[in-house]
């Protein structure tokens, strides 16, 4: 696959880290940030990079649901096409690369989840896994967004969810994982005088003693497949 590279030209991409997740429990959503979900948002088990997700901003001081394209598109680019959307920014360079360091700075929001999936590779197969909190509750990955205008002027506005290095327990699938961000580190993470240096240190592994993960089957390996029977563990009996 093609893709921009974080300082805008195009380079060979390779395996995408977080590059599905889940989120079906709205209602601790709606909960957690007190907010009225919108009627676009609905349950969803396969969420893919390019299609529209829920993100969640600051505004005037309470959380607003957004509905953001997967995939940020620099507010400097020219022209883009599907394979170039950047769905993930590195957190240890996130302020410094021209495609991530003005929304890192004034764009972030949070991407809610209650699971995601990477794939393990073992010799020619790749398996895939469901990451999730062991209380198999809500959390939010760190995202930034932006606001792009077609040459045709149509607004589009996308997201990225940042990533990290993995903790013990995702490292054996995959050697990043999203940043995970809980409690009162969405509120720093969401805050708008932030400085830099703060909102970096929340940039960090999640605690793998806090997660649990399992195989599940190839279906979810197709985008069309968007129910229920992605989160069953595969029997390994």
């Amino acid at each position: 696959m093609i893709q921009y590279s974080e300082t805008g030209t195009v380079a060979e991409s390779g395996d995408k880290v977080c590059g599905r997740f889940s989120l079906f429990d709205l209602l601790s959503v709606a909960v957690r940030y007190n907010i009225n979900l919108p009627g676009w948002v609905k349950p969803r088990y396969n969420i893919a990079p390019s299609q529209h997700i829920l993100a969640i901003v600051k505004d005037k001081g309470s959380f607003r649901p957004v509905r953001f394209q997967w995939g940020l598109i620099p507010f400097w680019a020219k022209e883009v096409a599907p394979a170039s959307l950047l769905i993930n920014a590195r957190a240890e360079t996130v302020d410094k690369k021209p495609a991530f360091k003005q929304s890192f700075r004034r764009k972030r929001c949070l991407i809610p989840a209650d699971g995601f999936y990477e794939w393990r590779k073992e010799g020619s197969q790749k398996k895939p896994y469901r990451i999730k909190l062991k209380n198999d509750g809500l959390f939010a990955f760190a995202g930034l967004w932006e606001k792009w205008v077609t040459p045709q002027g149509k607004v589009i506005y996308s997201c990225a969810i940042i990533t990290t290095a993995a903790n013990e327990l995702v490292k054996p699938v995959h050697d990043r994982m999203p940043a995970i961000l809980a409690g009162e580190e969405q509120e720093a993470w969401l805050e708008a005088a932030a400085v830099v240096s703060d909102l970096k240190k929340l940039l960090k592994p999640y605690p793998a003693e806090l997660m649990s993960s399992y195989e599940i089957s190839a279906t979810v390996n197709s985008t069309k497949n968007d129910g229920p029977e992605i989160l069953k563990p595969v029997d390994i009996s």
